[in-house]
């Protein structure tokens, strides 16, 4: 899969479930639940044991599914993911070699960002999407609609912070998608392994996700 392809089925989707767990094994059961819940993506942290092996597992066992990486903070990383079968490559911050290693690739590469100048560098670096993160103790909806306005073409994703009832206002804000991790996918379910709990709130945010995307549609008509 392409880096713009991927980009596309981000966008199409507009929800990133970020799986951060105490065990492979719990990963890969909270991984599997947002994929039978019917979302296409699948974002496993570099902080959760044996990452590396279970991006591997899932680009296998979910040939139709997304499967990429978070919190990589360098380079070799990076390209290890890659190989392992990652289709992007996240970070909490920007990082060149991290970008461009992955541009290099034709991997899609979401670097974090705050500020204008983290954006511009970012994209001086060959990225062509970027997660705000961490985007709701810093303005919320607020910083995606201030980004976006010296910057209506670049395409943001909000993080850090975001739940059920304000996914839908950083779509409205601008954002192209939210990327979100205990909020969808809480401790307590993977502990007890409830897969209906999940589906719910898979559910619950491809719907916000959906009611903010006609909501602007509607306003653009207007």
């Amino acid at each position: 899969m392409t880096a713009e392809t991927a980009l596309g089925l981000i966008e199409e989707i507009g929800v990133i479930p970020s799986v951060r767990a105490a065990s492979a094994q719990d990963a890969r059961f909270a991984a599997e639940a947002v994929h039978a819940a019917g979302l296409g993506i699948i974002e496993v942290t570099m902080t959760t044991p044996n990452a590396l092996a279970l991006i591997g597992v899932l680009s296998k066992s979910m040939p139709d599914a997304l499967v990429g990486a978070g919190t990589v903070l360098d380079a070799t990383t990076a390209r290890r993911c890659i190989d392992a079968g990652a289709g992007f490559i996240s970070s909490p911050g920007f990082a060149p070699a991290v970008v461009q290693s992955t541009v290099r690739r034709d991997v899609l590469a979401l670097p974090g960002v705050l500020t204008p100048t983290d954006l511009m560098t970012a994209l001086d670096a060959g990225a062509s999407a970027v997660k705000v993160f961490p985007c709701e103790p810093f303005g919320g909806p607020a910083l995606i609609r201030a980004l976006k306005k010296p910057f209506p073409n670049i395409r943001l994703i909000a993080a850090g912070g975001i739940n059920q009832q304000s996914a839908a206002d950083f779509i409205r804000a601008g954002a192209v998608a939210v990327g979100v991790g205990a909020e969808l996918i809480p401790k307590r379910a993977v502990a007890s392994h409830d897969r209906d709990w999940i589906a719910e709130l898979v559910h619950r945010f491809r719907h916000a996700v959906h009611d903010a995307r006609a909501d602007n549609s509607h306003t653009v008509d207007r």
